[in-house]
């Protein structure tokens, strides 16, 4: 599996960037002819992840989030979103449909929601040192071209 095409991308955790994130990721994913079902579940699964950056990583404050999306010669796109914030304390459990740490009026289904729309997903996060979002998906419909 070889890198074909690399983007990365910074910027604050304001939500105003979710709707930028989740536009940038899947215009740079364009060129290998997605389905509108394959782009819309790349859509939902960088808006949960960025969501979950803004609302959890950054509770208090305004702090960078890092995307890095890659695409390989067999299709994969494989998307990391990262943020510098407080952490997770339990995976597992923050993975859980219904879990949330928010106090506000929050459905706990962001990682239940990526991990339906994405092939695979894995979450690495350090208490106060952030989190690392990796989720990957095949499309089967073109191969990319490498020109």
């Amino acid at each position: 599996m070889n890198i074909v095409n690399e983007m990365n991308l910074n910027f604050k955790s304001r939500s105003s960037n979710e709707s930028f994130a989740r536009a940038t990721v899947s215009a740079f994913v364009l060129c290998l002819d997605p389905t509108i079902a394959e782009l819309s579940d790349i859509k939902t699964a960088v808006s949960e992840a960025v969501t979950n950056c803004i609302v959890h990583a950054y509770p208090d404050t305004i702090g960078t989030i890092y995307i890095n999306v890659k695409i390989t010669d067999s299709n994969k796109i494989i998307i990391k979103i990262r943020d510098t914030g407080i952490g997770i304390k339990n995976i597992k459990q923050a993975m859980e449909p219904l879990f949330t740490t928010s106090s506000d009026e929050r459905a706990g289904l962001g990682f239940a929601v990526m991990q339906s729309f994405m092939d695979n997903i894995k979450v690495r996060s350090k208490e106060n040192k952030g989190t690392t979002v990796t989720m990957e998906k095949t499309l089967y419909r073109t191969s990319y071209d490498k020109r």
